[in-house]
C-alpha cells in the first residue's frame, strides 16, 4: 500500500463564523461544531476551547486526543465509525499538523488524564506542544458507562474529521509518502536485510479498556497482519479509560513513533514488512490463544526480528512476555518496549512477569514517580477529578490549585518517553 500524507502546518486555532483554514490559521465555528456534536441525542450540551503551547492552562480529565485528518482519495477517515469499514491506508490523506482535538468531560471511571500546556507537567506529554481544540461535552443522564464513553469518543472523531475538511481541496505545504509493498515484493526488494515487523499489542481487557479495529472491539479479533499505513488513516481508534500514560490515544495510533522509526530505517538496516496486531485479554486461555497465533504469524512471515509494545501494565505484562518467549522460541529476535510501575519509591517489581528471553528491553520509566503540578491560571474541564483519576488521591488537589500526582496521570507520558528511545535499539 502507498499512502501520501499532505501536511498543513497549523500555527493557531481561533473561533469565527465559518470553519476554514488560511495561512496556517484554522478558524473554527462553534455553531457549526455544536450542531454537529448535538446531532447525537446522547449529548446534552457541548462547548469548545483552545489551549496553546506555553499557556498556563490545564486540561482535565482528558479522554482522547485525535489528529484532524481527511481522506482525499482512497476511502473514509476513521472507517467503521464515520464511514463503512472499508480498508484504508492508500491514496491521499490531508493532515492538520501541529494541532489536535482533545475530548474532555465528566468521568465515569477513575482512569483519565491531565494535559498541562506549561510547567513541569508539560515536559512529560507530547500534547503540550500542540495547539489543542478542546471539546467539553456532557452526555445526558442515565447512560451506561459504555454509552457515555462512546458518545464522547464519536464526538471527538466527528469534530476532528469536520475541521480537516477545510483542507481537503487545498494544496499541501508538504507531502510525505509511505509505502509497504505486498510481502512477496517486499522480500525480494531487500533480500539481504533482516525482515522486521512490529507486534502491536492493543488494550482490550474490557471494563472500558477498549480499542477498536475498523469499528470492531479488539477483544473479538484474533491476531492479524495489517499495513502500517492503515493506522495513519484511523483504522485503529482508542476507546480506553486506562491510566493516561498507559493508553495510546487515537493520535498515537495515527502517529505511532515505532512505525515512523521503522519506516525511517527501512531499506537501510532493516526490511520493515508490516504490523501484527494482537489483543490483551483477561483470561489465560485468551492470552495463550493470541500469543500462539502471534508467534505463528511471525514464523509464517519468515521474520528475523520484531519490536513488541504493550498498552497498559500489570495484566498486559503477561501478554508481553508470552509473545516474547514464544516468538524467541521460533528463532526470531525480539525487542520489548515496556510500561513499568515500580512504586513511588522505585523499589517494587516493575513488571508483573519476566523471562530470560526478554534480554533486549527499552523501558519507558517508572509511572509511579510523583510530580507536583503547579497551579494554572485556567482550567478546562473539571479540576476536582484530580482526586479520583488514576495516579491521584483525595489529597492530590491542594488549596492553592497545585496537584501532587503520579506520572501515570499525565496523558501520553509513558508513550513519549519509551518510543523516543527506539532509535537506540539494535535487533
Amino acid at each position: 500500500m502507498k499512502l501520501e500524507l499532505g501536511y498543513f502546518n497549523v500555527k493557531d486555532v481561533v473561533f469565527g463564523d465559518v470553519t476554514r483554514y488560511e495561512n496556517g490559521v484554522l478558524t473554527v465555528s462553534k455553531k457549526e461544531l455544536s450542531e454537529l456534536v448535538l446531532e447525537d441525542q446522547r449529548i446534552k450540551d457541548v462547548d469548545f476551547d483552545v489551549a496553546k503551547p506555553g499557556e498556563e492552562v490545564r486540561i482535565i480529565p482528558v479522554k482522547d486526543v485525535i489528529e484532524p485528518r481527511v481522506k482525499v482519495t482512497g476511502g473514509t477517515i476513521f472507517p467503521g465509525f464515520l464511514g463503512k469499514p472499508s480498508t484504508v491506508g492508500e491514496g491521499r490523506t490531508h493532515v492538520l499538523k501541529g494541532m489536535a482535538v482533545v475530548t474532555c468531560g465528566r468521568i465515569v471511571g477513575f482512569q483519565e488524564g491531565i494535559i498541562d500546556m506549561s510547567g513541569p507537567g508539560a515536559e512529560y506529554t507530547p500534547f503540550s506542544k500542540l495547539v489543542n481544540l478542546v471539546v467539553v461535552a456532557n452526555p445526558v443522564e442515565g447512560l451506561s458507562q459504555h454509552e457515555h464513553e462512546e458518545a464522547l469518543r464519536i464526538a471527538g472523531l466527528k469534530v476532528a474529521a469536520y475541521v480537516a475538511e477545510s483542507v481537503k481541496e487545498k494544496k499541501p505545504e508538504e507531502i510525505k509518502v509511505y509505502e509497504t509493498k505486498p510481502l512477496p515484493q517486499a522480500l525480494k526488494e531487500y533480500p539481504d536485510l533482516p525482515k522486521v515487523a512490529y507486534v502491536y499489542q492493543l488494550q482490550s481487557q474490557g471494563l472500558l479498556h477498549d480499542t477498536y479495529v475498523y469499528g470492531v472491539d479488539a477483544k473479538k479479533i484474533i491476531p492479524t497482519f495489517i499495513y502500517p499505513t492503515e493506522l495513519m488513516d484511523g483504522a485503529i481508534v482508542s476507546g480506553n479509560c486506562v491510566s493516561a500514560c498507559d493508553k495510546n490515544p487515537t493520535y498515537v495510533h495515527q502517529n505511532n513513533p515505532v512505525v515512523e522509526e521503522l519506516y525511517r530505517r527501512h531499506g537501510k538496516d532493516i526490511n520493515f514488512v508490516g504490523i501484527i496486531i494482537t489483543n490483551e485479554n483477561v483470561t489465560l486461555a485468551d492470552k495463550e490463544r493470541s500469543s500462539d497465533y502471534t508467534a505463528k504469524l511471525a514464523e509464517y512471515l519468515g521474520l528475523d526480528g520484531v519490536i513488541i509494545t504493550e498498552e497498559g501494565f500489570g495484566n498486559p505484562d503477561t501478554d508481553l512476555i508470552m509473545n516474547c518467549r514464544k516468538i524467541e522460541d521460533k528463532g526470531i529476535k525480539t525487542v520489548l518496549i515496556t510500561d513499568e510501575y515500580a512504586g513511588r519509591d522505585g523499589a517494587s517489581q516493575s513488571l508483573a512477569d519476566a523471562d530470560p528471553k526478554a534480554d533486549a528491553v527499552v523501558t519507558a520509566g517508572n509511572a509511579n514517580e510523583v510530580i507536583v503540578l503547579p497551579p494554572m491560571k485556567k482550567v478546562i474541564g473539571l479540576v476536582d477529578t484530580a482526586a479520583v483519576i488514576a495516579g491521584g488521591s483525595q489529597k492530590a488537589l491542594r488549596e492553592d490549585g497545585s496537584i501532587e500526582i503520579e506520572l501515570q496521570a499525565i496523558t501520553g507520558a509513558t508513550s513519549e518517553v519509551g518510543f523516543t528511545r527506539l532509535s537506540a535499539v539494535t535487533l
